[in-house]
């Protein structure tokens, strides 16, 4: 799980032209659930952000208070783009936790974020929507988390990535037996001998 926290002045979601959300000073949270998270990732994010000490004390002291210590408010954003990986400069989402799933987990995430802080001082966007996130940051202060890396036993890899390493072995594989087979003698008298045009696939796959 990923989270791209945002000290800001003001925070709002805007759909369809209507906002639907706004804060005052506090915290602005973009959240990207992947694959492989559960509820021990949840608990991790939620404790983070709510302890996280982005704000100052009484006396102007900078990164000794926390958004629970002041008392403000917090905006959460589903942003699945997080958990983009990229292939040459397009992204991929397939490590992200699809959207059934994603929903009914985000919706834990925020009522988690409910019972350990005040219910009225989280704020939320609308999940799956085309939203205009508009975010005054304070600072900037940005700060980016991470859940720790489960330990993921082998035999509980996801098909895709499974089919992800197959295709890479392949990658690394096949070019080496084409050039042997390239560079092996031929016999001229061999009817079945060609010019290497009609048998080669290189050309079919992915660069």
């Amino acid at each position: 799980m990923k989270a791209i926290v945002q000290r800001v002045a003001q925070a709002s979601v805007t759909v369809g032209g209507e906002q639907i959300s706004s804060i005052g000073r506090g915290l602005c949270v973009l959240l990207g659930i992947s694959l492989e998270d559960t509820q021990r990732e949840l608990e991790h994010m939620v404790r983070k952000i709510l302890n996280l000490r982005v704000f100052e004390d009484e006396s102007g002291k900078h990164w000794s208070k926390s958004v629970m210590d002041k008392q403000y408010e917090v905006l959460c954003v589903s942003q699945f783009t997080l958990q983009c990986i990229l292939k040459g400069n397009k992204p991929d989402y397939h490590m992200a936790m699809p959207t059934e799933q994603a929903e009914s987990f985000y919706n834990n995430f925020l009522e988690q974020l409910r019972k350990a802080y005040k219910p009225e001082l989280i704020k939320d966007g609308k999940f799956g929507a085309y939203m205009q996130v508009h975010i005054q940051n304070d600072g900037p202060v940005t700060i980016e988390l991470e859940s720790p890396a489960a330990t993921v036993d082998p035999k509980q890899l996801t098909k895709l990535e499974k089919q992800q390493q197959r295709k890479e072995k392949t990658r690394t594989k096949v070019p080496s037996e084409s050039s042997r087979e390239r560079s092996a003698p031929r016999n001229k008298d061999d009817p079945s001998a060609s010019s290497g045009a009609e048998g080669d696939v290189s050309s079919e796959r992915e660069p």
